[in-house]
């Protein structure tokens, strides 16, 4: 199974030259790790940070410097800072290319649920509404199974919705997946020592297995 920074590398392919990219809380925030250096990419910050570089050494460490998951990141040349409120002037108005998120639940139908659990306290929804309402392509990385074993790729989403029909792929532990116009999971490669049996244990929606699945390859 592959680890966060094995998610964020395998996402990190499919961002292409030229792309505007918002990286969101979590492992989203890792592909900034990887993103090829023969290609040119600009990634945002809804907290108003256009062009965000890696994150920086202990001795690089700007603690005024952070991205929306209030982390310390590093800033590439050309940056610049606004506001947030420019920044989601951005975001609306449909100027970026790609958004990659976590997120709790992914429903068949490319539903995502990743701003609230019941029960627990939460200080907002953040921008991740403004985010999957405005963006035409999503891409999330996420778990496939919780803590308790339970399959995070369902039906129908059971948390409460941040968007509908909106995600177009999935990057997992266990796999990669395009979630189909007409609906559905559909299995496009796996990861290194997991095999299509351990996929479709893993998900509780609807599964569809081509001809052409490979295996990941990080080389």
């Amino acid at each position: 199974m592959l680890d966060k920074n094995q998610i964020a590398q395998r996402i990190a392919r499919e961002v292409k030259d030229g792309y505007y990219v918002n990286l969101g809380i979590g492992i989203p925030t890792l592909v900034a790790n990887y993103i090829p250096e023969n290609i040119n990419v600009v990634l945002q910050s809804e907290n108003g940070l256009l062009g965000i570089g890696p994150f920086p050494t202990e001795e690089n460490v700007d603690p005024d410097l952070i991205n929306a998951g209030k982390q310390t990141v590093t800033m590439v040349d050309g940056s610049s800072l606004f506001s947030s409120a420019e920044s989601f002037a951005m975001i609306r108005g449909g100027h970026v290319d790609l958004t990659i998120l976590g997120a709790m639940e992914v429903s068949e139908n490319g539903d995502i649920a990743n701003w609230k659990i019941p029960g627990k306290m939460v200080k907002g929804m953040g921008g991740a509404m403004d985010l999957v309402a405005s963006a035409e392509n999503i891409i999330v990385a996420m778990q496939h199974i919780n803590k308790a074993g339970e399959s995070k790729l369902l039906k129908t989403c059971l948390l409460p919705l941040t968007g509908l029909r909106c995600v177009k792929k999935i990057v997992t532990e266990l796999a990669v997946l395009e979630v189909l116009p007409e609906g559905g999971f559909k299995l496009l490669e796996t990861a290194p020592g997991v095999t299509i049996e351990d996929v479709q244990k893993a998900t509780e929606g609807k599964l569809i297995i081509g001809e052409d699945v490979v295996e990941m390859s990080f080389v």
